[in-house]
């Protein structure tokens, strides 16, 4: 009975060893499809006391409509748990010039054109170099 048990642990523990040799191959392939010379950027915004319900409500259409975008790679916003109201977006596009060309979409200009409203100060933005993606 011992033996049994034994071969049926080892068993797992080498499966759960093939999964996890599997999810960290499929993972190098996802992140191989990102190249090292993309562009990334992490931006920032917070909302005006009061308004942070509208500024979520403004931001979040951009979610699908720029995951759409010919040369987005990544795109993901989020809501700081601890300071409702502010916002944080992570981005990574082909090159700088699709960051630009981002950044003059009809979608993204009428966010924009929101922001004096309901946001307090500008969209900061930390332009970034992908690091160890080989």
């Amino acid at each position: 009975m011992n033996r049994t048990i034994t071969a049926v642990f080892l068993s797992s523990l080498l499966g759960g060893c093939a999964a996890h040799k599997k999810e960290a191959y499929e993972a190098r392939v996802r992140y191989a499809h990102i190249p090292n010379d993309a562009y990334a950027v992490v931006a920032d915004i917070r909302a005006k006391p009061g308004m942070e319900d509208e500024l979520r409500k403004a931001t979040l259409p951009l979610v699908p409509q720029v995951r759409t975008e010919q040369n987005n790679r990544i795109y993901f916003l989020h809501e700081d748990r601890n300071a409702p109201g502010h916002f944080v977006f992570y981005e990574i596009f082909a090159s700088r010039a699709d960051f630009d060309a981002h950044n003059a979409t009809p979608h993204v200009q009428a966010w924009f054109g929101k922001l004096s409203a309901l946001a307090d100060g500008d969209v900061r933005v930390v332009h970034l170099k992908i690091l160890g993606n080989q």
